[in-house]
C-alpha cells in the first residue's frame, strides 16, 4: 500500500499522545499530525486528575479542553487527622480527549481500531498493512512495566456510581485512609460529579501488582454502604496498575526501547516517581515539543531522550521517598507517612505534587521525628524494591 505521509506521526493516543496532538494543533498548525490508536476511542476509558497548581504558566488552555470537572478545594482523611486544602482540583476524561483531538485534526489524520506493529524514527507500520511515513515519529504507547527499574505499584479500581439520594460531598476526597489497611497503603478516593453521582476508587500502594477486581468491587460497595449511600447503578468502571519508582538504570531503560523513535508518557518514564501522576509531565512535554524547530526522526528522539533524562535526574528525591515508603514502613503502617505529610504547609504540598520541590521543601519533609523507625528508614535507602519490568513483578 502507498504510505500516508505527515510531519509528525504519534503512535498511541492516550493522555500523553493526545496532549501532544492538541498542542501541535494549537501552536504549530502548519504541521500535519497523524495519530494512531489501537482502541476504538482515543484515550481509552480513563479519568485523569490533577491540581491546578501542577500546570506550568500558559498550559491552562490546553488542559481546559479535556477538563470535565473543577473544584476549589479538596479533603484528605486519616485516622488522626483530616484536612481541607484550598488548592483547586481538576479532572480530565478520555471522552473529552477523544472529542478534542478529533475536532483539532482532519478526520483522515485520526486512525483508530488498528494495532501499531512497528515503529521507527520516521515510520509507523500498522497491522492492516498500511504504513505512515513521517518526518518524525513519537511513540506514546503505554507499557505495562518499566524494565531496569524497581519499586512498587499503585493499583486501583474505580467506579462511577449513581445514587438514590445525594451523597453530601462538597469536594473531592483525594485520600480517605480511614479504611482497613490491607495489601500495603490503602485509601479510597472520591470525586463528586453531581449531587447523586460520585466516582469511588479503591487504591493501594502495594509491593505486588496483582489486582483482584471482584474483591475491590466488594470493598467499594462496602465503603458506599458505610457512607449511607444507596447505589442505584454503576455507570462506569476503570482499573489500572501504575509503577511507583524507587530506583533504576535510566540509560539501560532507554536502550531497551530498541526502536529508536522518540518517546512520551510512561514509555519515556515521564511520571512522578512516587505518586505516578502523569498529567503535569504530559502537559509540560507536549508544550516543549511545540517549541522545537526540528522534528525530524533523529532530532526528535534526541530531544525526547534529553527531556526524559533531565526528568529522571530531577526525580532523585522522590525515588528516595519511595524507597523509604516501601522499605521502612510496614505495609499496614504506610498511612502514617502520608498522614504526617499532609500536616505540612499547603504550598509545599502543591510543589511536591507538581514535582517542583525546593531544597527547603525537601529538608522540611525529612525533618522532625519520622513516622517510621529510624533504623528502617536508613536501611531502606540502600534498597531498590521489586522489579517493575512487568505487571507480575518479574524481572525482564
Amino acid at each position: 500500500m502507498r504510505p500516508e505521509s505527515c510531519d509528525l506521526a504519534i503512535a498511541g493516543c492516550g493522555l500523553a499522545g493526545g496532549l501532544v496532538a492538541l498542542a501541535m494543533a494549537r501552536l504549530r498548525p502548519e504541521l500535519r499530525v497523524i495519530v494512531v490508536e489501537r482502541g476504538a476511542a482515543l484515550g481509552g476509558q480513563h479519568l485523569w486528575s490533577f491540581f491546578a497548581s501542577d500546570l506550568p504558566q500558559g498550559a491552562e488552555a490546553l488542559a481546559d479542553a479535556l477538563t470535565t470537572a473543577r473544584w476549589d478545594s479538596y479533603e484528605v482523611r486519616f485516622p488522626s487527622r483530616s484536612r481541607v486544602l484550598a488548592t483547586p482540583y481538576r479532572t480530565m476524561s478520555s471522552g473529552r480527549l477523544d472529542a478534542a483531538v478529533r475536532a483539532a485534526l482532519p478526520p483522515e489524520c485520526v486512525i483508530t481500531g488498528v494495532e501499531t506493529t512497528a515503529v521507527t524514527p520516521t515510520s509507523i507500520t500498522l497491522a492492516d498493512g498500511r504504513s505512515i511515513a513521517a518526518k518524525g515519529v513519537l511513540d506514546a504507547r503505554g507499557i505495562p512495566g518499566l524494565p531496569h527499574m524497581a519499586g512498587g505499584w499503585q493499583k486501583f479500581l474505580g467506579q462511577r456510581l449513581r445514587l438514590a439520594a445525594p451523597h453530601g460531598l462538597a469536594m473531592p476526597v483525594v485520600m480517605d485512609a480511614r479504611v482497613e489497611q490491607t495489601d500495603g497503603y490503602r485509601f479510597v478516593y472520591c470525586l463528586p460529579f453531581s449531587p447523586t453521582e460520585v466516582f469511588v476508587e479503591d487504591t493501594y500502594y502495594a509491593d505486588g501488582s496483582a489486582l483482584d477486581l471482584p474483591l475491590l468491587r466488594r470493598r467499594i460497595a462496602d465503603y458506599a454502604a458505610r457512607q449511607g449511600w444507596q447505589v442505584d447503578s454503576c455507570e462506569y468502571e476503570e482499573s489500572g496498575v501504575l509503577p511507583v519508582i524507587a530506583a533504576g538504570d535510566f540509560n539501560a531503560f532507554w536502550r531497551a526501547g530498541q526502536a529508536g523513535a522518540a518517546r512520551a508518557g510512561t514509555r519515556a518514564a515521564l511520571v512522578h516517581p512516587l505518586t505516578s501522576y502523569s498529567v503535569p509531565d504530559a502537559v509540560r512535554f507536549a508544550l516543549h515539543l511545540t517549541t522545537l524547530d526540528n522534528l525530524s526522526g533523529t532530532r526528535l528522539e534526541r530531544a525526547s531522550h534529553a527531556w526524559a533524562a533531565q526528568h529522571w535526574r530531577k526525580g532523585r528525591f522522590y525515588r528516595m521517598l519511595t524507597r523509604m515508603l516501601f522499605g521502612a514502613a510496614r505495609p499496614e503502617a504506610r498511612w502514617r507517612v502520608l498522614e504526617r505529610f499532609y500536616g505540612l504547609p499547603k504550598p509545599l504540598i502543591e510543589r511536591f505534587y507538581a514535582g517542583r520541590s525546593t531544597m527547603a521543601d525537601k529538608a522540611r519533609i525529612l525533618a522532625g521525628k519520622p513516622p517510621v523507625p529510624v533504623g528502617a528508614a536508613l536501611a531502606s535507602l540502600t534498597g531498590r524494591g521489586r522489579p517493575l519490568a512487568s505487571l507480575d513483578g518479574s524481572a525482564a
